[in-house]
């Protein structure tokens, strides 16, 4: 697939891949062991993905007019499930309510890319079907690496889905930066130039992501990935390259508190 909605899609395939092929070798020591969210378990964080897995395709199956809209207190249902699942259960469950909204997603014509929209609850409008499908690789991309962080402090973001992240909190997912950004916490007006691309992060009373041409004022040295794992919270001194520079009228430090994550 082409459009950007295709490109999303391959994207959350992929994602989904690596993972699937990662936890059948974990001990149920590893899935109850730490992961790269603070207070989540391997388990926790699979079956937080599981779980949002069956919410998401709940919201896209009203969407496409398979289904009514879920009752009041649908979320939570699901959520209260999942919980009472064990360890194994919930990377079990995570596969296959993972892999089922995937294969909708693709099952989706590549015509029907530009028409369609998705109502989620918790915003006003209708999202692009693009914007959408971006909503779930914005947060499977995050806990897929929060499972293997748990394993491995090294880890990193896959490129294409890093790229892809990028491009969709610039675009359609701005508003993303909004809920996930404290710009307050910035001592002035800073602009923040990704070194390597053409990515900047505003902290101007509001926090965005762009590719405007705003002159900088401190400069992110090091891979895109890492500084799309700092928006959400992930580039914590444990889990940061060692090639990682931020210099100008901003720390690194500053930064993990403007973006303490989720």
């Amino acid at each position: 697939m082409t459009t950007l909605a295709g490109r999303t899609i391959a994207a959350l395939r992929s994602e989904h891949d690596t993972l699937a092929s990662t936890i059948p070798a974990l001990s149920p020591e590893q899935l109850t062991g730490p992961s790269g969210a603070a207070d989540w378990s391997v388990a926790d964080v699979l079956s937080h993905l599981g779980s949002g897995a069956e919410i998401t395709f709940a919201d896209f199956r009203t969407g496409v007019g398979e289904t009514e809209a879920p009752g009041p207190g649908f979320n939570e249902s699901v959520w209260d499930r999942w919980n009472a699942l064990s360890p194994s259960a919930q990377a079990a469950a995570w596969r296959e309510s993972d892999a089922a909204l995937i294969r909708a997603l693709e099952a989706v014509p590549e015509e029907r890319h530009g028409e369609l929209s998705i109502k989620l609850g918790f915003l006003p409008e209708p999202l692009p079907f693009a914007s959408y499908v971006a909503m779930r690789l914005s947060e499977a991309v995050q806990h897929s690496w929060d499972v293997r962080a748990g394993l491995d402090p090294a880890a990193a973001l896959a490129e294409p889905s890093a790229l892809l992240v990028a491009e969709h909190l610039s675009e359609g997912l701005s508003f993303l930066l909004g809920f996930i950004g404290r710009p307050a916490e910035a001592r002035e007006h800073t602009v923040i130039e990704i070194s390597g691309t053409p990515y900047r992060i505003v902290l101007d009373g509001a926090a965005r992501l762009t590719t405007e041409a705003v002159p900088a004022t401190a400069t992110f040295t090091g891979p895109l990935e890492s500084a799309v794992r700092l928006i959400y919270g992930r580039l914590t001194a444990k889990h940061t390259p060692g090639d990682v520079e931020v210099t100008g009228n901003i720390t690194l430090d500053e930064l993990r508190t403007v973006f303490p994550g989720f």
